[in-house]
């Protein structure tokens, strides 16, 4: 049933009866009645909008209707009175994943170089000298659009070079393709929020949706963005902005190649091309000894660059460079204007900025896991994503390519993954499992100690399959416990976090913060090792926790929640995106999108229903 109504009539009359702390939102934490009259200006009819979830899809519903700019509109009641499984799972498929695509060409641009991180009048777009087509479309463009301009990207730039562009940071481009004729910049979706440009490891979680929802162009589009990273700035970035030239993320570009390959190969020449670009990232990228290889022969994150990153907000080193301050004698904002400068050079602080640069290489900023040490470590998430991707590639070589893989004449078998996934399974066990705790924890290669901070990090080898089964049985029934809270798995366990008590921040990646990377790579190793009820209870929480949330928050869906008290309302570093919009959140928030659609795909049907009463999973498990 629809009602005809006067929108901004309406409109204004819900907002004044029910969004009491004028936030522009219908939330339980209103204080209106909630309950509202809608009457149908044709017919007269009446019907009662009732409580906080009903009437914040109302307020959504009407907001869609004021971008018509028409005075009279239809309100389409099952749209308010969806269950909110159905709503979430239909708005992420129909709406989110358009809402955050993205392209680097002429039609995309100033959605991108307008954000809050173009931090001149003039922004400025990076282009590699490599990419001769790129240079001359965006050039050609440079003519076009005011306030705009283009910089070439020598070919074997320095890292030196690389700290010279923060006086003049911008956004790096992207692959483009032919279509029709005319140049287009290939698609990628960003995560959300103020995290308006394509990163690492969240397009692989993101690219698990799109598939999952048959937008299988758009997970292709950001595997192709990977590739173009690889061959024109040399390894798969943090993010596609100029200060993200010095580290790389955690490798997932094999995993996306597998899942895509379940919809279909598109050409084996297309799966050719990327196999190669795999193999040139695993080599050239994590396997230069004393770079990322250490001497133990695993691996560690190893950023490049000196000192401070330049991304984060003014003040947040602080604590850090407060005793250095003291140290030389000047106000804190001096010696961090010098230490910048590199007129004053202290090998301690720069040590502890290698540690922090390679801590946010590892997706995981910030954790007191990886706090002044990451570099050290050979740590067990990325040596878990390695071990995937020898496996990966050796199925790939023996499944696609009849055994035998050529590479500028270089001649790789199956096997010859196989015994280097071995290798590593077999050191990652050495160094890294600890009989005792149930746990695999980082190794620490400089101490030649294993560093026994308790991380969600910890279940990454059940998602890689390295574990055997005895193995598995002890992360489940002894480890997985101590990570467990009503809507999912914490980034550490309460004890380690207590343990880190004598850091002043809290860390965002630590208790009691929960995350959809996390939750996902636990359920899928889960499945792996068939501990299918454990699975079935993982799920349930986390999206009974997204679920809820969305019901009495207006739709919101955020970067992460709190655990501990099962909310969106997060008081630590950096706060939580996703979570600040009018009237209707229109993004979500990219991996959460993905951990829904997959959490779905995995939850039965008597949990689903249970869903959506949306009864509280300690009432079940």
């Amino acid at each position: 049933m629809k009602f005809l109504i006067n929108i901004e009539e309406v409109f204004e009359r819900l907002l004044s009866q029910e969004d009491t702390d004028q936030d522009k939102k219908i939330t339980k934490d209103d204080t209106g009645p909630k309950h509202f009259m809608l009457v149908d200006e044709n017919t007269k009819a009446t019907i009662e909008i009732i409580g906080t979830y009903q009437l914040s899809n109302l307020l959504q519903e009407l907001a869609l209707l004021r971008e018509s700019n028409l005075v009279s509109g239809e309100v389409d009641l099952a749209r308010i009175k969806e269950n909110p499984v159905d709503r979430i799972s239909r708005k992420i498929k129909d709406d989110y994943w358009d809402e955050l695509t993205r392209t680097i060409d002429k039609k995309g641009l100033l959605q991108i170089i307008e954000d809050e991180k173009t931090s001149s009048e003039v922004a400025t777009l990076y282009v590699s000298a490599k990419d001769q087509q790129g240079v001359a479309y965006f050039k050609a463009l440079e003519k076009e659009l005011p306030n705009f301009k283009v910089e070439i990207l020598p070919e074997n730039y320095s890292m030196e070079y690389i700290e010279t562009l923060n006086d003049k940071p911008g956004i790096l481009a992207l692959a483009l393709e032919q279509k029709g004729y005319s140049l287009q910049g290939i698609p990628f979706i960003v995560p959300g929020g103020r995290f308006n440009e394509m990163y690492g490891w969240d397009s692989y979680f993101i690219g698990l949706g799109l598939l999952i929802d048959n937008k299988i162009e758009k997970a292709i589009a950001i595997a192709e963005n990977f590739k173009y990273q690889i061959i024109y700035y040399g390894k798969i970035l943090n993010a596609n902005r100029s200060y993200y030239l010095t580290r790389t993320q955690p490798p997932l570009y094999s995993s996306l190649i597998i899942e895509i390959l379940k919809k279909g190969i598109p050409s084996l020449d297309w799966l050719q091309s990327h196999l190669e670009t795999i193999i040139l990232e695993y080599n050239t990228v994590w396997m230069v000894q004393g770079n990322r290889l250490t001497s133990t022969g695993l691996n560690r994150y190893k950023a490049d660059g000196i000192g401070m990153p330049f991304e984060v907000e003014a003040g947040h080193f602080d604590d850090v460079l407060e005793p250095y301050a003291q140290k030389y004698k000047l106000p804190i904002r001096e010696f961090e204007k010098q230490y910048l400068q590199r007129t004053i050079v202290d090998a301690d602080l720069d040590e502890y900025f290698v540690h922090d640069r390679s801590m946010r290489e590892s997706g995981h900023d910030t954790t007191n896991r990886l706090i002044n040490t990451c570099a050290n470590l050979n740590s067990v998430d990325i040596n878990s994503f390695l071990y995937k991707y020898e496996k990966d590639i050796a199925y790939l070589i023996e499944t696609y390519f009849e055994n035998s893989f050529t590479i500028d004449n270089v001649v790789y078998s199956a096997g010859d993954w196989k015994q280097k996934a071995i290798y590593r399974k077999n050191k990652i066990n050495e160094l890294c499992w600890n009989e005792q705790a149930g746990m695999y924890f980082d190794y620490d290669f400089i101490n030649k100690k294993q560093f026994p901070f308790e991380a969600a990090a910890t279940f990454f080898p059940l998602w890689a399959g390295l574990c055997d089964e005895s193995q598995a049985k002890k992360l489940v029934e002894v480890a997985l416990p101590q990570f467990i809270k009503t809507g999912g798995i914490t980034g550490s366990t309460k004890s380690s976090e207590l343990e880190s008590s004598l850091h002043t921040t809290q860390r965002q990646w630590d208790y009691p913060f929960g995350w959809a990377p996390h939750q996902i790579l636990l359920w899928e190793g889960l499945l792996q090792y068939n501990f299918i009820d454990k699975a079935q209870e993982m799920v349930y929480r986390w999206l009974w926790l997204i679920t809820r949330n969305v019901v009495d928050y207006n739709g919101t869906i955020p970067e992460k929640f709190d655990l501990e008290i099962s909310s969106h309302k997060v008081f630590a570093e950096y706060g939580n995106v996703g979570t600040e919009f009018d009237y209707i959140a229109k993004e979500g928030f990219g991996w959460v999108n993905a951990s829904y659609q997959r959490g779905l795909q995995i939850l039965n049907e008597d949990l689903k229903n249970k869903l959506v009463e949306l009864i509280s999973p300690d009432a079940l498990f």
